[in-house]
């Protein structure tokens, strides 16, 4: 059996790939870092499995899985991110995927989850199959304010309204700060908003973020 683990960040990729196989060693994981490859590979080899990731450079992580799931539609997809916005969580299963789950889940909730979508069956982490339930309008789409933005843009878009310093929102996507700044001002522009604060406004109007929710340092 074949797993393909999608994930642009090689440090990250590579410590799930070593897990994967610890805990599952009669399987071949198959490593990719952008969508591209993970299309290419996944015609190459066919895997049972992909895990994907949500922000990917080029092709987002849900495009990649649309266009996966029209080439080989008894795929399974498994998204494995560090984003657990509600409308994100909607597109990816939108898009196809069996199932979601956060970076901030245990081993054990990793190798559940790999388990029970090769078995045929869908998986949500708890937390969010929770949230999901409760709040179906949020979940269903992203407002219309917002559906202009790429998959990096509304990736930052989050980080940024948590309150996330533009030095780790760097260091978690591989980017530059002034890449970073250079996003502030294209969001400013698109969302129509004049302030970092205006930013914070919007995205609690949206659903996108809950009072409380802002990051601290």
């Amino acid at each position: 059996m074949k797993i393909l683990l999608v994930d642009d960040h090689a440090v990250v990729r590579q410590g799930y790939a070593a897990l994967l196989r610890a805990l599952l060693p009669e399987v071949q994981v198959i490593e990719a870092c952008d969508g591209e490859e993970a299309l290419a590979k996944a015609l190459e080899v066919a895997p049972s499995l992909v895990i994907m990731d949500v922000g990917l450079p080029g092709i987002s992580g849900v495009e990649t899985t649309r266009r996966l799931l029209q080439r080989l539609p008894q795929l399974r997809v498994l998204f494995f991110s560090m984003h657990d916005e509600l409308p994100l969580v909607r597109q990816a299963l939108d898009a196809g995927a069996a199932g979601y789950i956060t970076k901030s889940s245990s081993p054990d909730v990793l190798l559940d989850a790999v388990r029970r979508t090769l078995a045929g069956y869908a998986y949500i982490e708890q937390p969010l199959a929770t949230q999901l339930a409760r709040n179906p309008a949020t979940a269903n789409a992203l407002d219309p304010r917002l559906q202009g933005m790429t998959q990096r843009e509304f990736e930052i878009f989050v980080m940024l309204a948590k309150g996330t310093p533009t030095r780790l929102i760097a260091e978690r996507l591989c980017i530059s700060g002034k890449t970073v700044s250079n996003y502030l001002t294209l969001l400013k522009s698109k969302l129509q908003v004049s302030s970092h604060a205006e930013l914070v406004h919007l995205a609690i109007d949206t659903g996108i973020l809950r009072l409380g929710d802002r990051a601290v340092g």
